[in-house]
């Protein structure tokens, strides 16, 4: 049994993707296996500037968003959904998925069923 686990995301520094074609999303990760003691969640805060973007992809674990900040269209299987405060929008495993463009500055808290973010096949289209 493991004990309770509590991050600051103050604390954390932002990560981003070598690779360009995967777009310019940021996000700070709370709970992941290989770097908390947890497992089963991975969990994070993803955050956009205007212009940025998170190219189309997807991955067997479905993924929960959570509106913190902002609004934004997230495309699932081409279709728009309006991601904002207080919204939660559910992605189904291997739908594909991502955001275009932000227009504003935006930030979700979001979720996979996975011990670690590594763990995580991400197909970019």
């Amino acid at each position: 049994m493991m004990a309770a686990v509590m991050v600051d995301q103050s604390d954390l520094q932002t990560e981003t993707w070598t690779d360009p074609v995967r777009g310019s999303v940021r996000w700070k990760t709370l709970i992941s296996g290989d770097v908390t003691a947890t497992d089963t969640l991975v969990c994070g805060i993803a955050i956009m500037s205007p212009g940025d973007t998170f190219a189309l992809h997807s991955h067997p674990q479905p993924e929960l968003y959570f509106g913190l900040e902002g609004e934004v269209d997230v495309q699932i299987n081409g279709t728009a959904h309006r991601l904002k405060p207080g919204v939660a929008l559910f992605i189904p495993g291997d739908a594909v998925h991502g955001v275009l463009a932000a227009d504003q500055p935006v930030r979700w808290f979001y979720t996979f069923a996975a011990n670690a973010f590594p763990h995580i096949a991400f197909t970019f289209a």
